[in-house]
């Protein structure tokens, strides 16, 4: 992965674009990673990957939950804010 300064990447800002176009770009700011710039195709095919892998944990653990006699009452319950 390439990595560039935010100055560079502020001054030479068209350069930069076609740089994230090829990799991810680790932007530094005083020798410290601040960011990384990604494309947008590889934005959101990150976005769909988390997606997807949050969709199916929430479906694994209502699918353990109900296993364990978990209902939607009982989980109202357990809920519920009272003191």
């Amino acid at each position: 992965m390439q990595e560039i300064s935010a100055n560079e990447a502020k001054t030479h800002f068209g350069e930069f674009l076609d740089k994230v176009q090829r990799e991810p770009v680790r932007v530094k700011r005083r020798n410290r990673v601040v960011g990384v710039m990604v494309s947008a195709e590889d934005y959101e095919a990150m976005r769909a990957f988390y997606a997807d892998r949050l969709r199916h944990r929430l479906r694994e653990s209502a699918e353990n939950a109900a296993a364990q006699g978990l209902t939607s009452e009982a989980l109202e319950a357990l809920l519920a804010d009272e003191y």
